[in-house]
């Protein structure tokens, strides 16, 4: 095996290695998933990088569409490490990490784990400890729906075939009022 193959090999986390790692849950990971996905629109291969503050709610959040043709963990540590520090201040002058940041990964194909998930997981992981945020969930978001990673948990909505609807599923946006998902929204528009 060339010596550049076994280098990505270990740029890269297993669903066991992922669950060991003492990823902290999501609290109310359907508000989240359906708040990028609103905000965002993201397609097959576009990945949005979100950062949370304690209570769950959105600090910064960029999408980008994935460039690499190889699945390696350290290209896609690079891409995230760049996006972070485009959308917020590192916090590596904090003794602990205050900050998590979560991945959503748009993608075709089920919603098992692929070795391409693997380089994502090490990637997040890697690039939260380069800037001071805790490490948080890995999110895949299929046709069949989306799934957190290592957690079992998941929904049938929305999908990646989905149009990004209203957030309550009846109320425009607009109108929403209260919660956290409303208060991703008037960050955005703030900003």
């Amino acid at each position: 095996m060339p010596v550049d193959s076994a280098h990505r090999l270990a740029r890269m986390l297993e669903p066991e290695e992922w669950a060991a790692a003492g990823i902290p849950l999501l609290r109310n990971p359907r508000e989240v998933v359906t708040g990028l996905h609103f905000r965002h629109r993201p397609g097959p291969a576009t990945a949005v990088v979100a950062v949370l503050d304690a209570d769950e709610r959105l600090c910064a959040s960029a999408s980008f569409g994935r460039r690499a043709a190889a699945t390696d963990g350290w290209v896609f540590r690079n891409a995230l490490l760049s996006q972070l520090r485009r959308i917020i201040p590192h916090d590596l002058r904090r003794r602990a990490p205050v900050r998590t940041a979560v991945l959503l990964y748009c993608r075709e194909g089920d919603a098992r784990w692929t070795p391409e998930d693997g380089a994502w997981m090490w990637g997040l992981r890697d690039a939260c400890t380069l800037h001071g945020l805790r490490c948080g969930a890995y999110i895949t978001l299929t046709r069949g729906g989306w799934q957190v990673l290592g957690e079992g948990r998941g929904g049938r909505r929305p999908s990646a075939g989905s149009r990004p609807g209203s957030l309550t599923g009846d109320d425009p946006p607009a109108n929403r009022t209260g919660g956290a998902a409303s208060e991703v929204l008037r960050r955005a528009a703030a900003r």
